[in-house]
């Protein structure tokens, strides 16, 4: 198949590697990492691969043209630019699969393309990019995806055997809508408390819990675990979050969020994305990973009192990097 990569970063690079080394015609849109790639391919190391993969390089969709399969690994923040970058690599027959984070993503390809050839999909993954064209793979890589608003179609099996022939382990979800809720489960605690605590915000969060959260920086996933009244936020964010799924009826059980967290143990000291995105100063995913969940659980009527407090003080250090001394108390509006 011809494939064509948007959004080289860690999850984009990892996949595209795989499907490069096995024996796709793959092509990789790239900015800043462009030379590096063109010049020495995409390098993956990791406890338990390490390979190097040569895919065809551009600079502007237009280079590559019209392909069987389009992958999305972009920051949520760029989706005003799907139009831009993804409508000269569609065709009728093209099948869009977005790998991004949260809520909102397939229906702002919606807007733009037909529901039919538009999949999504969540990864479960650690991964960091270290160095332009280098990928450490630190845990895990399984890859759940399913049609929008649709029962998977023969076409979903298809490129889902494509995968798993390219040493991607993937499973077809019958309800994506579920599967986004899972995957938030997860997403929501670590993702927000990484950033709140590397900021120094205990102060703050600590009126969630009415209790001190222990000693600061506690930002990677181990560190969150480690720390009782840490974990025990990160437990009350995602039973919340459980309960706006339930609400919904997608039916996940409240023991998913210690079964998650068991499963996160293993991924040692991982930082989240949107923890490393804060300390380079780039723009935070909140609107897919946070406030987008929120309005669905004012919508169906679900208490959040955490997931609240949570999303404010996210959307205020996004907004402007102040001091913790300025912050709020957490009771602002959400943007």
């Amino acid at each position: 198949m011809k494939i064509a990569i948007v959004g080289c970063g860690a999850i984009g690079s990892y996949y595209g590697a795989k499907l490069c080394q096995g024996g796709h015609e793959t092509h990789f849109l790239l900015r800043s990492d462009y030379d590096a790639v063109r010049r020495h391919g995409v390098q993956i190391d990791g406890d338990t691969e390490s390979f190097r993969a040569h895919p065809r390089c551009a600079r502007r969709p237009e280079e590559v043209g019209p392909s069987d399969l389009v992958i999305i690994g972009l920051k949520t923040t760029a989706n005003d630019q799907f139009s831009s970058l993804l409508s000269p690599l569609v065709g009728p027959g093209t099948a869009l699969l977005t790998l991004q984070n949260g809520l909102g993503n397939e229906e702002a390809l919606a807007r733009l393309f037909p529901i039919e050839q538009i999949l999504g999909g969540l990864c479960f993954v650690s991964l960091n990019r270290i160095s332009p064209g280098r990928i450490r793979h630190i845990h895990g890589g399984r890859i759940l995806f399913g049609e929008f608003q649709r029962w998977p179609e023969p076409r979903t099996h298809d490129l889902a055997t494509l995968l798993r022939h390219s040493g991607i382990p993937c499973q077809v979800a019958d309800r994506l809508d579920r599967a986004h809720w899972l995957k938030l489960v997860w997403n929501i605690p670590f993702n927000g408390l990484g950033v709140a605590a590397a900021a120094g915000y205990e102060s703050v969060l600590s009126g969630i819990l009415d209790a001190k959260l222990g000693l600061l920086p506690v930002v990677a996933t181990d560190g969150l675990l480690g720390a009782p009244h840490w974990h025990a936020l990160v437990l009350a964010l995602m039973r919340e979050v459980i309960a706006i799924a339930n609400q919904l009826g997608l039916e996940i059980p409240i023991e998913y969020a210690e079964q998650e967290c068991a499963r996160t143990v293993g991924m040692g000291a991982y930082r989240a994305s949107t923890l490393i995105d804060f300390e380079r100063r780039q723009p935070l995913e909140l609107d897919s990973l946070f406030f987008e969940p929120l309005r669905k659980a004012r919508a169906c009527g679900v208490s959040t009192p955490n997931l609240e407090r949570l999303a404010s003080i996210l959307g205020q250090l996004d907004r402007a990097h102040i001091p913790p001394e300025a912050i709020t108390d957490g009771s602002g509006h959400l943007p």
